[in-house]
């Protein structure tokens, strides 16, 4: 009787230590780098990130230094980046510039670079609701357009080199929009002069923005609270100039 007690007791034991394992991807120890691999593209292919990053990561562990290791990491970046663990994906780009400064692949490292840098400012949220999230900290995007401008110096006949353009004037327009966004938080305390030097901000590094108009704007009324009227004047001229339409003042 008592040795059936420690019979149940050893197994009951063995099963407790069995289920608070963590679980490992199913696949076989049999199996090849190449039919592992393939195992995994096919899933990632399929949008199954998550799963896809159990499968790469067993491959990656398994053969480290196989002639596919590269590859999986590439994968490996992209798999994170749509499951949407920016910091995972942005680890592991960090990982593959370092260990790989001259491969034929790097131009794709850094718009990844830079699309996971933007998606780390992203909020799902305000985007969905379609509310202005300028005021954000946008460290993340100011360091994105770092990464499609190094994308485009470093590999300017890239195919990648057309969506970096484009991602870097998005960009701009939204720094732009985050600048005015603080200078008008400056107008409504008072903080005039530090209000004007933002629109003169926007009017000296986003010229081609779409809102340098209303820029030019609250410097107008910036330099008129503070009492410098020439300040106000030229800077009304180069507002009605620019924009002979305006008929805010």
């Amino acid at each position: 009787m008592k040795a059936n007690f420690l019979l149940i007791s050893l197994l009951a034991l063995t099963l407790s230590a069995c289920a608070g394992k963590p679980k490992e991807p199913d696949v076989s120890s049999t199996q090849t780098a190449q039919s592992l691999y393939q195992e995994a593209k096919e899933v990632l292919d399929n949008g199954l990130y998550n799963r896809a990053i159990e499968l790469l990561s067993a491959v990656e562990s398994r053969y480290p230094f196989g002639p596919l290791a590269r590859q999986v990491q590439l994968d490996l970046i992209y798999a994170h980046y749509q499951a949407g663990d920016v910091q995972k994906a942005l680890a592991g780009i960090d990982r593959f510039i370092r260990l790989n400064p001259n491969h034929t692949e790097l131009d794709y490292v850094y718009y990844m670079r830079g699309l996971s840098n933007l998606k780390a400012d992203e909020n799902a949220l305000h985007n969905m609701l379609g509310i202005d999230r300028a005021d954000r900290d946008l460290a993340s995007t100011r360091q994105a357009f770092d990464d499609f401008k190094l994308l485009l110096s470093s590999f300017p006949a890239s195919k990648y080199a057309a969506e970096a353009k484009n991602r870097m004037l998005s960009i701009k327009d939204t720094l732009a929009r985050h600048e005015l966004f603080v200078a008008d938080y400056y107008m409504r305390r008072g903080a005039y002069l530090a209000a004007a030097n933002r629109g003169k901000y926007i009017v000296e590094f986003y010229r081609d923005s779409p809102l340098v108009e209303q820029a030019l704007e609250v410097m107008v009324e910036s330099y008129d609270k503070l009492g410098l009227t020439k300040l106000k004047d030229d800077t009304y001229q180069v507002l009605k100039l620019n924009f002979p339409q305006n008929n805010k003042f």
